[in-house]
């Protein structure tokens, strides 16, 4: 099967040989009263490194239509009649281009919005715009040192963010200054990310270039994984006869071959029909995580089967490797070690208190959350951004590895603690490199017949009953004989 997938659809055996493509995919959400509906759904078009390979909707029963107003495009969906709970999905694949790039133009002055009449919000956003105006030389500058002058008076900013964005303020101030500047929808493509969501950036003209604005740090410019998703100054969804309405973004990276892209340019891609690359790319992100679990899963047999080591848990080092994967592995690994050191102190109080199993898993669940929230806090406070992924480990795994733990200590000793402890760590530290190479996720995300070969293995280490490598110190003494 694998082979079968390498040579009919020329998907590569390592990561890196063909082009990147980001699957991105827009799910609308909203629910429909009964009435004609309406959606459009701002959609980007071919710009600066990204390409625009194709694009696919599921909607049945809607009609849709691509409406081009100028560089605006957006997908029109349209029914006579719905009522209740609806969902709408708009894929588009991006191939990734860094030699290309794309002119725009400038978009037309706003007229002086009514806000700069004679309130305090106009008076305080004014003399801002004077100051920052005072040490610029550019429309570049004058950007950079208006988000600045935000950032250093930050009463006033709040002040002036509490009528609207202070995105908006921005364009609006540097429109009034004579600055061509818009508001554009700008989304971060991370693989396997779920339910992204847009950020606002700034987009500031002089002559036909253009510069983007972080807002909110002031940073110049787009990262290389970031794409304009709305950038018209328009609204990213209108619905009409309906409420609730909601997009969020789904998004995956591939790496197809540059030929078979282009020549499927404008088509329907089927690049890998019959299989998970069919799914939506919210199911393709979900798998491209769970396709991992096998390998975590053989890491932990042929530790436990051939070199003898002991964990806390069968599968729990898969577990803690998972949570590693989700928090980075030192800060994961730091917070592991600080929330199960102190869980177990406040596990060995419980056990005074001589509670049935369901409370006292109960408490220790409780104490988790409440050392999580704490530690979170305090990461937050010292300045500690990294600490604040405390929260991404799962609460569950956490308790009962505590629980377990406790348990040993009081039938084994503290010994046999941390024997299976540092077995449980080591083991989750060697599957987590494996489920984080890159040549690992690529080859079971994209060949699945991979999984019946970890199935094989599985099965043959399940049937060895000879010596594990850690029993070999048993011999030893032989040795000294000698």
């Amino acid at each position: 099967m694998t082979w079968l997938r390498h040579k009919t659809h020329d998907v590569p055996w390592l990561p890196g040989e063909k082009r990147q493509v980001w699957s991105v995919e827009a799910r609308v959400e909203f629910e429909a009263q009964g009435e004609p509906v309406k959606v459009s759904l701002a959609v980007p078009q071919t710009q600066t490194r990204f390409e625009r390979l194709a694009e696919y909707t599921a909607s049945p029963g809607y009609g849709l239509a691509f409406v081009e107003n100028g560089r605006e495009r957006r997908a029109e969906w349209s029914i006579r009649n719905a009522d209740g709970p609806q969902t709408l999905y708009y894929r588009l694949d991006l191939l990734v281009d860094p030699s290309l790039t794309v002119a725009d133009t400038a978009p037309p002055l706003e007229a002086p919005s009514n806000l700069f009449d004679d309130s305090p919000h106009a008076t305080s956003a004014l003399h801002m715009l004077d100051s920052a105006v005072e040490r610029s030389a550019d429309n570049f500058t004058l950007a950079r040192e208006l988000i600045l002058e935000f950032n250093l008076q930050k009463q006033s900013a709040g002040f002036l963010e509490q009528r609207q964005a202070r995105s908006r303020w921005l364009k609006q101030l540097l429109n009034y200054a004579q600055v061509p500047a818009r508001e554009v929808k700008v989304l971060t493509l991370e693989d396997g990310r779920r339910r992204q969501r847009l950020q606002t950036y700034l987009q500031v003209f002089q002559g036909e270039r253009y510069q983007l604005f972080d807002p909110r740090s002031g940073r110049v410019g787009l990262s290389p994984n970031q794409v304009m998703w709305e950038y018209r100054s328009g609204s990213v969804l209108e619905l009409i006869g309906g409420s609730q309405s909601d997009v969020s973004f789904s998004i995956i990276n591939q790496e197809i071959p540059v030929s078979q892209g282009l020549e499927k340019e404008g088509d329907h891609f089927s690049l890998l029909e019959f299989s998970i690359h069919s799914l939506p790319v919210e199911e393709q992100a979900l798998f491209k995580g769970i396709l991992l679990v096998p390998v975590g899963v053989l890491v932990v047999v042929l530790m436990r089967v051939l070199v003898g080591l002991r964990t806390s848990g069968t599968f729990m080092p898969v577990l803690i490797a998972l949570s590693f994967i989700q928090t980075s592995l030192l800060t994961g690994l730091a917070g592991f070690l600080l929330i199960v050191g102190v869980g177990l102190v406040i596990r060995s109080y419980l056990s005074h208190l001589s509670l049935l199993l369901v409370a006292r898993i109960s408490a220790v669940i409780i104490s988790v959350i409440a050392m999580v929230a704490v530690f979170t806090v305090i990461a937050y406070e010292l300045g500690l951004n990294e600490g604040m992924k405390i929260t991404l480990f799962p609460m569950i795994i956490l308790s009962w590895t505590i629980e377990r733990m406790s348990i040993l200590w009081e039938e084994e000793g503290p010994h046999e603690v941390f024997v299976q402890g540092g077995g449980s760590l080591l083991v989750a530290l060697i599957a987590y490199l494996l489920m984080t190479n890159d040549i690992v996720r690529h080859l079971t995300f994209n060949f699945i017949g991979l999984q019946l070969v970890f199935m094989a293995l599985v099965l043959l280490l399940g049937g060895y009953t000879g010596y594990r490598l850690l029993e070999l110190r048993r011999f030893s003494v032989l040795g000294k004989g000698d």
